[in-house]
């Protein structure tokens, strides 16, 4: 949109003139707390600013302790600092095709009880941010849908649906509700002694339940590569369970420093990191998200560089890339190819404890993204062999 003369005028004016001598300092925002914050801190979390919110990085064990733990017995994460939100209309048929002109996903086809993946595109096709999508279960409730979305840019996300939604599709923000996840192969025994309907719930359903009498909403998927479940809950019940949780044996609260090397290992994206506004679905290897029919259709925000990437292929793809030695390839490392041309970068990289060693995620020019293929690093101005994998780096234990 074009500024009227004055205000770019006002504008520039603001953005260089000096502070007034006497103006007192701006002080920072103060960071936001989730439900669970005081039990953190009463277990020893060592608490860091992310997104806005005091969270835990990690606790007395370390990262890799608590890595590890997920991957043999069962973890909890308090994730209450993302955004959840309704969306309600008439019927079910109304809120879908409402979401579909802003996200690629089939939502008009998704089943009673069943959760999908996707993303909010931009006009060019780039990603505003990704999220879950749930279709309740319960026939009286048959024009809702709940979202999850990043906690960094739940503001922005809730903006831009409800600038865009059609009369008769309301947004209702769930601020009142705390979100928790169990990760691990003992995470179904953990939450089923509590809730036995959670047991049977196939990948990607959902379920309004009690766990221990107390009113939730479960979902079985994660973001850890594990077998899991995130429970939704108001947020005065959210402790109550937290607390019940970590009475069984097989679980620990986990931070978000083994949350992050988890998902690597898993070959999951961060937002802000593997995926942004630059990215397109097809690019960061999201094609799987986009139903056929979508693929097809359009109808959707970037819709024609996705189906043109869908059917030239992009011009860069997100890789799975595995160092040689012990060194890390930390994300903005450059990549390159055995002749020594820029070819792509990292955008996610660090330790995989299951691994034992470096790897890393990232975009590389189409003609390189072959497994196997030898590629360079270059690390503290050091050329360091390594070569793309497939993604994940440790294989997924959904539960099919």
């Amino acid at each position: 949109m074009t500024q009227a003369p004055e205000t770019a005028e006002a504008t520039e004016t603001q953005a260089t003139a000096p502070p007034a001598a006497d103006a007192p300092p701006v002080a920072p925002a103060p960071l936001q707390r989730t439900p669970l914050h005081s039990l953190h801190v009463s277990r020893g979390g060592r608490m860091v600013p992310f997104a806005g919110y005091d969270m835990p990085v990690q606790y007395a064990d370390g990262i890799i302790a608590e890595h590890t733990h997920v991957r043999d017995q069962a973890g909890l994460f308090d994730v209450s600092h993302m955004g959840q939100v309704f969306l309600v209309g008439a019927d079910h048929e109304t809120v879908a095709r409402a979401l579909e002109t802003l996200v690629p996903a089939d939502i008009l086809n998704l089943a009673p009880g069943r959760q999908r993946y996707t993303q909010f595109t931009n006009e060019e096709g780039g990603i505003l941010d990704d999220l879950m999508v749930t279709r309740s279960a319960d026939p009286a409730e048959d024009g809702v849908l709940f979202l999850v979305v990043n906690a960094a840019t739940k503001e922005a996300d809730y903006a831009h649906l409800a600038a865009r939604l059609p009369a008769g599709v309301r947004l209702i923000r769930a601020d009142h509700r705390a979100l928790i996840a169990v990760q691990g192969p003992l995470a179904r025994q953990a939450v089923g002694r509590h809730c036995p309907e959670a047991v049977p719930m196939p990948f990607m359903s959902a379920i309004t339940t009690r766990f221990d009498g107390i009113d939730c909403h479960i979902s079985r998927s994660g973001y850890t590569g594990e077998d899991g479940f995130e429970i939704s809950c108001k947020a005065t019940r959210v402790r109550a369970i937290s607390e019940r949780l970590l009475s069984e044996p097989s679980v620990k609260l986990i931070g978000l420093g083994a949350r992050d090397s988890l998902r690597l290992e898993a070959g999951l994206c961060l937002y802000g990191h593997d995926i942004d506004t630059t990215t397109s679905p097809v690019e960061a290897a999201l094609t799987w998200s986009i139903q056929k029919s979508r693929r097809a259709e359009g109808g959707f925000p970037g819709a024609e560089r996705v189906q043109r990437e869908l059917a030239e292929q992009p011009a860069r793809v997100r890789v799975g890339i595995k160092p040689e030695g012990r060194a890390p390839a930390r994300e903005g490392t450059e990549i390159r190819s055995i002749a020594g041309e820029p070819i792509g970068k990292v955008t996610s990289g660090g330790f995989g404890p299951t691994v034992n060693g470096p790897i890393a995620m990232g975009y590389v020019e189409n003609g390189f993204t072959e497994p196997g293929t030898s590629v360079q690093l270059i690390v503290r101005g050091k050329e360091l062999p390594a070569s793309i994998v497939t993604l994940p780096f440790v294989p997924h234990r959904y539960v099919r």
